[in-house]
Formats: C-alpha cells, sequence, structure tokens
C-alpha cells in the first residue's frame, strides 16, 4: 500500500486536505490503540477506500475518560486550499466495548442527526456516511489482526459543530444538531474556483486527446462526482485518461470539450450522475452549486405529469426534501424507469453538443444504480 502524500500539491496548484470521515476514522483507530496497548499515538495511518493508499494523521490528543474503558480521541481537520467550513474543526471518537460484537455509531455533541429521507441513511440514525463508516470499521479490524471484535459503541462529535453546521445546508436536508460525517475518497480536493476550472480543462484535454487517439472506444465521459464511476470504468470500458470529474461546472465543461475539439469529432460523450445534480441543467441552470441554483425537485415534478397518469405522484414529488427521497419514492412505480428516461432525454434536448455525434445522460441514485433503462 502506497502512501497518500499531502504535499503534493493537485494539479490546480492546490493543496489537498483530507475529510471528516477520515477525521473520524484517525480519532475512532487512536483510540482502539490506545485500549488495547495502553498507547498514545501522535499520528495514526488509516486505509484510504480506494484500498490501494493509506494516509498519515495527526492525532491531537487521546486520554481515558473513566475506569469502564471509555476512551476519546481527537483529530484537527484539514481541508487544504478548499473553502471548506469544517476546516480546523476538532472531530471527536468517544470509544467504548459494548460486547455485542457490532460497532454502532451514534452522534456526539455537534454531529448531526437525520430526521428526512432521502440521503442514503435511515432516520433517526447518525448523520455519518457509509464510506466513512466503512473506514472507520476497517481501521478497527487493522488493529484487532484477525481477533474477535467485541464490539465497540462508537460516539462521534465535533466541537462546535452546531454552529459550523448552520453555514451548510444540513438543516434543508433535514440533518438536525451539527455537521454531518463526509467523504468518499477520505482527501478533500481544492475547489478554488478558477484555478478548479484550469484543472478540468486540463483533464478534459487530456481525456479528448486520448479518445481521440483511440481506434475502438472514442469516448469522455463527464461526472459532477464519483457516482457513475463503476458504469464508466466497466460497462463504458473507458481508461482513466477518458473519464474527467468536473464537480458543478457542467456549462464549462462542454464549452471547454466545444473548444478543445476544434476540428476534430467526439464520437460519444457521456454524462453520468446523480439526478440532484444533472437535473438542474432542466432549469438551465448550468453551475449546478447549491449556493447558485435550486434543488432540482419542482422540475422533476413538473415533468411528471408527462409519463405518470396519477397526478398525485408529481405533488409527492415536490414534497420531497432531495432529490435522493425522489429516487427512493418512485423505484417501486412501473414507469419509474421511463420516467427517469425521459428526464435524460430532456436533459440531452438541453445541451446540445456540436462536433459530438451521439451525447448520453445516464443516471443513478446515491448507492449507483442506473435510475434508466439499463441497455446502450
Amino acid at each position: 500500500m502506497k502512501q497518500f502524500d499531502l504535499s503534493e500539491l493537485a494539479l490546480n496548484g492546490l493543496r489537498r486536505g483530507f475529510t471528516t470521515g477520515s477525521c473520524a476514522t484517525a480519532a475512532v483507530k487512536a483510540a482502539v490503540i490506545y485500549y488495547y496497548h495502553n498507547i498514545a499515538l501522535s499520528t495514526v495511518d488509516i486505509t484510504l477506500p480506494d484500498y490501494v493508499h493509506f494516509l498519515t494523521i495527526g492525532i491531537d490528543k487521546v486520554l481515558k475518560l473513566s475506569e469502564d474503558n471509555t476512551i476519546e480521541a481527537q483529530v484537527v481537520k484539514y481541508a487544504g486550499d478548499d473553502p471548506d467550513q469544517t476546516d480546523g474543526a476538532s472531530i471527536s471518537a468517544i470509544i467504548k466495548p459494548n460486547n455485542s460484537g457490532f460497532n454502532k455509531f451514534f452522534a456526539g455533541s455537534g454531529v448531526g442527526t437525520v430526521t428526512a429521507p432521502g440521503i442514503n441513511l435511515p432516520i433517526g440514525e447518525p448523520a455519518i456516511n457509509p464510506i466513512p463508516r466503512l473506514m472507520i470499521n476497517n481501521a478497527i479490524n487493522e488493529v484487532l489482526e484477525g481477533a474477535i471484535n467485541p464490539g465497540f459503541d462508537l460516539t462521534i462529535g465535533c466541537v462546535n459543530g452546531e454552529t459550523i453546521a448552520r453555514k451548510t445546508f444540513n438543516l434543508k436536508l433535514g440533518i438536525v444538531g451539527g455537521i454531518s460525517i463526509l467523504g468518499t475518497t477520505g482527501i478533500v480536493e481544492p475547489m478554488s474556483l478558477e484555478a478548479y476550472k484550469a484543472s478540468i480543462e486540463v483533464y478534459l484535454k487530456v481525456a479528448l486527446a486520448s479518445a481521440l487517439d483511440s481506434c475502438s472506444n472514442n469516448t469522455v465521459a463527464i461526472l459532477p462526482g464519483n457516482i457513475g464511476i463503476n458504469y464508466a470504468k466497466n460497462i463504458l470500458k473507458l481508461n482513466p485518461k477518458q473519464i474527467v470529474h468536473i464537480s458543478n461546472f457542467i456549462g464549462f465543461s462542454l464549452d471547454s470539450i466545444e473548444r478543445n475539439l476544434n476540428n476534430t469529432t467526439l464520437e460519444n460523450l457521456y454524462l453520468l450522475g446523480h439526478p440532484g445534480k444533472i437535473a438542474k441543467i432542466l432549469n438551465n441552470n448550468f453551475d449546478t452549486h447549491s449556493a447558485k441554483s435550486p434543488m432540482a425537485m419542482s422540475n422533476l415534478s413538473q415533468m411528471a405529469s408527462s409519463v405518470f397518469s396519477d397526478l398525485n405522484i408529481s405533488q409527492q414529488i415536490k414534497a420531497c426534501p432531495t432529490v435522493e427521497a425522489v429516487c427512493t419514492l418512485l423505484k417501486d412505480y412501473p414507469k419509474a424507469s421511463l420516467f427517469w428516461q425521459y428526464i435524460e432525454n430532456q436533459i440531452v434536448k438541453k445541451l446540445q453538443i456540436k462536433r459530438v455525434n451521439n451525447f448520453k445522460v445516464k443516471l443513478f441514485d446515491l448507492k449507483g444504480n442506473i435510475l434508466g433503462d439499463q441497455n446502450e
């Protein structure tokens, strides 16, 4: 396994950081090491979700809270050059053996609780996302080295987290009481606007060159996030150079493709991702940052009547707190796949891409499941 080097700058020249999920994982690992070995480490190594890299994270403090083997560890969040609201926040983990054989997650002070559907966690659960939970469980197993896990109660907190959360969209998403513990890669990629756009342009130039040089797969896929990445790799069979993460800058990225194709033609271009981002295009929002574009529910609600005969579905969609909740709402409807195909086709109509023979939009839920027709 290779160490992830945070001192190596991103292509846009900015410093990377690590996520709240990585902070919580490091804090839990330090606490579990203290529990078993009575050693308060100043750093720990955590395995990143790619299972290729590990990251070394500093531990701010480790201490025993009581005689019943309750241990607390704390990590200070580092976001690099990203304008992250949680930069500098203290993320804590309090662990206590529960002798159930299972690790159980709890929201400590400053970490939110889920109160509404639509974010891939059950109502009532602490706002600790699935990938950070997986990272934490893996970290505990690494300390155990094959020994039987007694099970731990894991309480994840954040100093002043409730105040920090007011600067985020957690309340709108139905997360109350604090921040969310997030991260799909464990690493924070710096998102300075102009520098990040410049890096997207670089990646797109490389992608186009790779695609145009390919005799068998003249294709590029652009993704706002990681959702759809497995489709790009395993179904479209694209190499990493032909897959470009574009964040919120959909309009800029399509313009960049037009600029850099010059007099050549791209055979296939795919826009892959979650409708929470991509469906905003239906309202002519091509920068999908939440501060610059409203949620897509109103567009989805209006277009539901074109597919569903039950007009009540439109009202149900409009009342959903998130677009993921719309995905959950519709998944058992017989015409759900047709609805998402209709949305995909309407987005394609909005995005008239010159010198691209075949432009497709593919939408996925937060688990990566295809929402529309799975056939090419």
